[in-house]
């Protein structure tokens, strides 16, 4: 049997050989379907037979399909449709990963679930069960489960959240002992102190340092954290603990403390292929690269920000103006602008 993560590989070696692919990757939707339409739209894609396609390119989505908008099914039909019928690639979110684990009974343990029933949990999966009926709900997870967890396309590369080839080693192993996204991977996957719990979080969720004691940041769905995301693909010499997150932090005591001690640091190459990622709420009226080829593509489409693409023509050095962005619903509507196309 081919297992998914495999068939990603193979498929990756299939696109590496064609020249004239060029992409349109996407960041995470989260529900957000009449703004992916736009988005679509406005890259040239038309929709025909239910699947929405473009002459000369293909869409790679970032992940994070579910939770917080108020049209997932529409999101989940457009996203499987254009991966079933080749006209996009796409890799897993960790909203996609918690939905399985949320799902996925704790083995001998009734009534117990891989991802607890916690109030927070239920909240932040809440419109996803609420829009989607039970065999909707199967037929997705099914769908969610076949998602690689990172693409390695060659010229490009996509992950969720962080690009790591040594947790990528760890993840190809459990995957070859248990099959991926199976249950007894998932077991392991949500397993506080297994190697692979560690390595699901960091590729998915993105590595994170400790805040000095005392230290609390209030994150954008309004939790409290002692943690926080590190710029991950850059040398965190010379950083202090608020450049050196991701989003940056600019309070004035955060700005002025030094980064915890033994802080592991692997700034990404930067005669490595652009990789692009989603996950982390950035805000910005315009985005910008993050390195020269480094790109995030979340802007917050689920709290007024914008719903963003990068269109990619085959350059090593990314540009600002191939970002293309929609304003969410959710924006103001004097701060509303038209659907911007930048060429």
């Amino acid at each position: 049997i081919v297992r998914p993560i495999f068939v990603a590989i193979l498929s990756a070696v299939r696109l590496q050989r064609n020249n004239q692919r060029v992409y349109d990757i996407i960041g995470d939707i989260h529900g957000y379907a009449d703004e992916l339409v736009r988005l679509l739209e406005s890259l040239g894609y038309r929709s025909a037979n239910g699947v929405y396609r473009h002459p000369q390119r293909r869409v790679v989505f970032c992940g994070d399909f579910i939770d917080r908008g108020p049209q997932i099914r529409e999101t989940l039909t457009i996203a499987r449709a254009m991966v079933q019928d080749d006209a996009a690639l796409a890799v897993m979110g960790n909203h996609e990963f918690n939905a399985l684990a949320y799902h996925t009974a704790v083995p001998g343990q009734g009534g117990e679930f891989l991802r607890r029933h916690t109030d927070r949990n239920r909240a932040q999966h809440h419109q996803t069960i609420e829009q989607l009926n039970a065999a909707e709900l199967a037929s997705f997870l099914d769908w969610m489960r076949s998602l690689p967890v990172w693409l390695d396309l060659g010229t490009i590369r996509i992950v969720h959240a962080c690009w790591s080839a040594h947790d990528f080693a760890v993840i190809t192993q459990a995957a070859e002992q248990t099959g991926l996204m199976s249950e007894q991977f998932l077991v392991q996957a949500t397993q506080v102190g297994h190697a692979l719990f560690e390595s699901i979080e960091r590729v998915l969720k993105g590595p994170e340092m400790e805040l000095p004691d005392g230290h609390v940041v209030v994150d954008k769905e309004g939790f409290q954290r002692r943690r926080i995301r590190t710029r991950w693909f850059v040398d965190p010499t010379d950083h202090t603990l608020g450049t050196y997150a991701l989003p940056a932090r600019h309070e004035e005591e955060l700005r002025q403390a030094p980064l915890p001690t033994g802080l592991a640091g692997n700034s990404y190459p930067a005669n490595a292929p652009p990789v692009f990622f989603g996950h982390y709420w950035l805000s910005a009226p315009q985005p910008q690269t993050l390195a020269p080829n480094v790109a995030c593509l979340d802007f917050s489409v689920a709290k007024g920000g914008h719903l963003c693409a990068y269109r990619w023509d085959g350059e090593q050095i990314l540009r600002a103006d191939h970002f293309v962005t929609v304003p969410s619903r959710n924006t103001d509507a004097d701060s509303q602008q038209q659907v911007e196309l930048r060429l």
